[in-house]
């Protein structure tokens, strides 16, 4: 083969090396299948070991070969910029805290299978494909592969009843979502005659006329599609069914890694080929912003389950990080950057909280369960009243300069009305934060939670809630980093 028609490889090598690592996880856990269950926790055990390390290796990565080759390859289908890299970064921690957290509670409910830690380094690798998306074949390419992992991810507990119902859920509106998604990207391309982003922002800033109705109908739909996979209303509807019914480190997964790559998916879409078209789609992304801000604050004050109220707080996050892109600018970029970065740390730290909640080896859901931990368990009871305070935006901690960020550039661009319902739904989603801290420490106390709860648990809650408590003494390397990956999106 003639050495021009080789693409230059290296800009995808983690992706590459983490595609080889999986598969060969597979092998070594097919090869290595028991039906004894304590040989099936030991090859579950190293298979997670194995990943962990690959993930480690695949940040090194990104970090040194993939920073110091910018650019495209596989024909222009795959970019790497400082905001792939920015959102790679993330995403790996994501998904290696999460395995971290799940390794104890997979083991206790009987689950702990290697074919879980396999599913969800495919899905890392879709996850990392989606942010370098450069055209709308490789976007679906990273977007299925993703999605058909986390399907399988989510009723990973087979003898559940409810885990079953939640993949089963999961799949269906998800495949609905992706052929609406499919359908968009076909009329776009039927439309502008190219499917790959860069050519696609060339024809459209070119033309002086109004884009023509059909790829505004396509704009829609692929909207429409993206908008699911980040949970944003009206397509929230799979999320708390979801969240609830998935096994809960499952949930935790679902809530970081997906959602970031979800979410930078998302930002380049829009920025990239249709920024010529933002006066078009603005006003989409005004509405669905307001509309999962306002929604996940109200439908969350009358949660009795945990997992559930979590889920309509995504739905309310994810509306707060839209602000940012309905702005257009590279400032409200930058605050979307931050925001989802900071979210990561608060929201896997609320969940190593929900996995401290066992009684007599029992998982525990229910807010009325948290009654008086602050007595029995003041460890866990003071972590989650940080990361609540944090997610609620009370200042000093790192939640307030998320929302900071992001008000301050849509006031800034004069989205003052964006702003003001920003912060009234803050204001009402504090209410059921707070209503949380209120039953840990100012309600009698029942019967302590477990303390074997398992160091890596208590690890990653104790680095999270260090990070969430003291982001204000050293906030510049993360605005820095996201400043970069912000100007970087609309250089290209």
């Amino acid at each position: 083969m003639p050495l021009a028609l080789v693409p230059n490889l290296l800009p995808a090598l983690p992706e590459i090396f983490l595609a080889i690592v999986a598969m060969g996880l597979l092998m070594v856990g097919v090869f290595h299948r028991d039906g004894d269950k304590v040989a099936a926790v030991s090859t579950s055990r190293a298979v997670l070991r194995l990943a962990l390390l690959a993930l480690a290796v695949t940040l090194l990565l990104v970090l040194t070969v993939t920073m110091n080759q910018p650019g495209t390859t596989f024909g222009g289908l795959f970019v790497v910029d400082d905001f792939a890299v920015f959102f790679k970064i993330f995403i790996l921690i994501a998904s290696a805290l999460s395995l971290i957290i799940g390794r104890g509670f997979m083991e206790n409910q009987g689950i702990a299978r290697y074919e879980y830690t396999v599913l969800i380094l495919f899905a890392t690798v879709g996850m990392l494909m989606m942010v370098s998306a450069n055209d709308f074949i490789a976007l679906y390419l990273g977007l299925e592969l993703q999605s058909l992992s986390l399907y399988v991810v989510a009723s990973i507990h087979r003898d559940n009843v409810r885990s079953t119902e939640a993949g089963l859920k999961y799949f269906v509106l998800g495949a609905l979502a992706s052929g609406m998604l499919l359908y968009g990207a076909s009329l776009v391309y039927g439309f502008s005659g190219t499917t790959n982003f860069d050519v696609l922002a060339g024809v459209l800033s070119a033309t002086d006329e109004r884009a023509s109705t059909g790829l505004i109908v396509g704009l829609v739909f692929v909207l429409t599609g993206l908008a699911f996979k980040v949970s944003a209303v009206p397509f929230h509807m799979w999320t708390p069914d979801v969240y609830e019914g998935a096994p809960t480190p499952v949930t935790a997964f679902f809530s970081v890694a997906p959602k970031l790559a979800a979410v930078g998916l998302l930002l380049r879409v829009m920025i990239d080929p249709f920024g010529a078209l933002v006066q078009e789609w603005q006003q989409i992304i005004v509405f669905v912003s307001i509309a999962s801000m306002v929604l996940g604050a109200f439908a969350a004050i009358g949660q009795r389950n945990i997992k559930r109220l979590m889920a309509y707080s995504s739905i309310s996050h994810v509306g707060y990080a839209l602000i940012g892109l309905a702005v257009g600018n590279e400032n409200g970029i930058r605050g979307v950057l931050i925001y989802m970065a900071i979210y990561l740390f608060m929201n896997l730290g609320v969940f190593t909280c929900i996995l401290s909640m066992r009684r007599r080896d029992q998982m525990l859901e229910g807010i009325d369960d948290l009654t008086g931990i602050a007595k029995t368990n003041p460890l866990v009871a003071l972590a989650l009243a940080v990361f609540m305070f944090s997610m609620a935006g009370i200042p000093p901690l790192a939640g307030f300069f998320g929302k900071l960020y992001i008000f301050l550039a849509a006031i800034e661009s004069g989205f003052y009305t964006l702003a003001v319902i920003g912060v009234l739904s803050s204001a009402v989603a504090a209410y059921y934060y707070l209503r949380i801290v209120r039953v840990m420490y100012f309600e009698t106390a029942g019967e302590p939670f477990d303390r074997n709860i398992g160091t890596d648990v208590r690890l990653v809650m104790l680095g999270s809630g260090v990070l969430i408590a003291l982001f204000f003494l050293l906030p510049q390397p993360l605005l820095s980093g996201a400043a970069t990956a912000a100007a970087s999106l609309f250089q290209g």
